[in-house]
């Protein structure tokens, strides 16, 4: 008994520690690397804009340049809405501030313009030194962009039954071995992320349902701006033609085995609406455009960046 209570008053005049602050360890051990490779990243993008552009007829761009205001308004609508639909979708994960839209739009621009899901890979390592969390953030960034690319399998499943007797027309390029694997591809892809969901996913069933509905607002919302778009570069072409010719361009975009897709859908486009030459300018003109926004915003991001670093010493 003495030797007991001896023990419980050792005990009692032991000095209380502090529970341990446990951290995850995903962390970068160089800060410095994560900075440098941002400019890197950005400086890429901007080369890669200037070698793309070489081929922009600017004459033939400012022929077509629209003088209405309202374009230029849809065409920042249609820009932001990738990465405004990501804040969206991040806000309510991680209730992100202001901040995270450079980082979101950086990884469109990474994407489009570098490789595919390199975006992806920036916004992780952005979120693991800015934002406060418990864990590591890949689980949630590994959620959305797949179930970014089920939304847009489901719906290029649903756009393919519709529009297929338009787009299975032969002398256009759009061959029916081609499509029939591309469908194939698509629907095991995303069949097997249905079917193995609990192992694949790391988020909650209503936050999957609310990522998967913004993902497929946000396709419809893109593929309304281009329509739009087209429909104010040329008003004398009806609205609702480039509406059907949009949603089939973002068709053919989807079907991976499809060869040649800009020349499959110019061959579309001719033959719904016979403007070989209106509609061949058009194409050429949105693409510069879209490339010399991304050489603008990727310059801001190099300059910021490269400024950052000076005053870092």
């Amino acid at each position: 008994m003495r030797a007991g209570r001896a023990y419980e008053a050792s005990l009692v005049k032991m000095p209380i520690v502090a529970a341990a602050t446990l951290r995850p360890q995903d962390r970068s051990r160089w800060p410095g690397g994560v900075h440098l490779l941002t400019s890197v990243l950005s400086l890429l993008v901007i080369a890669s804009v200037v070698y793309e552009t070489r081929a922009v007829d600017l004459r033939a761009m400012l022929a077509l340049l629209p003088s209405s205001p309202l374009f230029w308004t849809v065409f920042a609508a249609s820009y932001l809405v990738v990465p405004w639909t990501d804040w969206v979708i991040f806000h309510r994960l991680w209730n992100v501030g202001a901040a995270a839209f450079g980082a979101l739009l950086r990884k469109v621009i990474y994407n489009e313009l570098l490789l595919g899901y390199l975006g992806e890979a920036y916004f992780y390592t952005w979120a693991r030194r800015h934002v406060g969390l418990d864990a590591a953030p890949f689980g949630a960034v590994k959620d959305v962009a797949i179930l970014s690319a089920v939304a847009g399998n489901i719906i290029t499943l649903l756009m393919l039954s519709i529009a297929w007797p338009l787009a299975s027309a032969t002398e256009l390029g759009l061959q029916t071995r081609s499509v029939v694997l591309s469908l194939g591809v698509v629907a095991v892809t995303s069949m097997a992320a249905l079917l193995w969901r609990q192992k694949i996913f790391s988020l909650s069933r209503e936050q999957l349902w609310f990522i998967f509905a913004t993902h497929v607002g946000r396709i419809l919302a893109v593929t309304a701006f281009s329509a739009l778009l087209w429909h104010l570069v040329l008003p004398a072409v009806p609205l609702v033609s480039l509406l059907l010719l949009a949603t089939i361009r973002l068709l053919i975009s989807r079907l991976p085995f499809v060869p040649n897709k800009d020349v499959v859908f110019a061959g579309l486009a001719v033959f719904m609406l016979g403007r070989e030459v209106e509609i061949a300018s058009l194409l050429k003109f949105m693409a510069g455009v879209i490339l010399l926004t991304h050489l603008l915003v990727g310059t801001a991001f190099a300059a910021t960046d490269l400024l950052q670093r000076v005053r870092r010493g």
